[in-house]
């Protein structure tokens, strides 16, 4: 499955690798209400993955937590 341009844009940005361009791209992407839900939806997925990083063997936090 290829990403969205708005995915792309945002990966490009965490990883500091997004062009001056691509950076006026992101903002008004980011501005335009047809638009907001994509990027809306891209940092979504990737705050998800990054919740799923910090949590071992994918328990929710407080899950089986004996303390």
């Amino acid at each position: 499955m290829s990403l969205s341009r708005a995915e792309t844009l945002i990966n490009k940005l965490i990883s500091n690798k997004l062009t001056g361009e691509e950076l006026s791209e992101l903002l008004e992407g980011i501005n335009s209400e047809k638009d907001q839900q994509k990027y809306s939806d891209a940092l979504e997925i990737y705050f998800d993955y990054l919740l799923r990083q910090n949590q071992p063997n994918g328990h929710s936090k407080g899950e089986n937590d004996s303390t």
